[in-house]
């Protein structure tokens, strides 16, 4: 079963750049009206909605017969998992005028390493982006935070325990505590909307 996370970070670290993230404008337009804490608290929201459902299709399919369903199961879930965190990540930074420079790809390796260690990016100078999403370092680090991701899903894969629920729990608890993280990082450093650079309509 762990063996097979360091192809999971891998797989993981190339579907990021292609985990679509609103930006600002966009997010604006989708949340007419509302202000940074307004839109923030509708996505993590969301995403913790949306980690729910991923932990309770992983549940359900471990209360079945399958064992040898068992690892791809539960390695669906925890790239689910993380790609709804990934998102959530990224359109926070956006929401609090921080987002990351750089291309899609560029900024998909600053936002996976700052999923790795559960707080907001900090930018204080330019950051060999293109290189760091193959460092040895990132991959290590996403490899590890997979690894957790796995372990505590282990006891839903017992069919002895109401998994659908039990999966759907652990993953809205942790999704959760990691997006409260991110904010209180984040918001400490917000850029005010009319602060950033270029025209932000919505």
């Amino acid at each position: 079963m762990f063996s097979l996370t360091p192809s999971l970070a891998g797989r993981l670290i190339e579907t990021a750049p292609r985990i679509p993230v609103r930006d600002l404008t966009t997010l604006r337009r989708y949340f007419p009206g509302l202000g940074p804490e307004e839109i923030a608290d509708r996505l993590v929201t969301g995403a913790v909605r949306g980690a729910g459902a991923v932990g309770a299709g992983v549940g359900s399919v471990a209360a079945l017969p399958t064992p040898l369903a068992m690892p791809a199961e539960l390695a669906a879930g925890v790239l689910g998992t993380a790609a709804v965190e990934f998102k959530l990540i990224a359109e926070l930074h956006e929401v609090y005028g921080l987002r990351a420079p750089g291309t899609a790809r560029q900024r998909a390796a600053l936002y996976l390493a700052e999923w790795t260690k559960g707080r907001g990016l900090t930018i204080a100078q330019p950051v060999p982006a293109a290189g760091l999403v193959l460092g040895i370092r990132v991959r290590r680090e996403v490899r590890r935070r997979l690894l957790r991701l796995s372990v505590r899903r282990l006891p839903v894969l017992t069919p002895f325990m109401v998994g659908a629920a039990i999966g759907a729990s652990l993953n809205r608890r942790d999704t959760r505590k990691l997006a409260q993280r991110i904010r209180a990082d984040l918001r400490s450093r917000r850029v005010p909307w009319d602060a950033l650079p270029g025209p932000v309509t919505g």
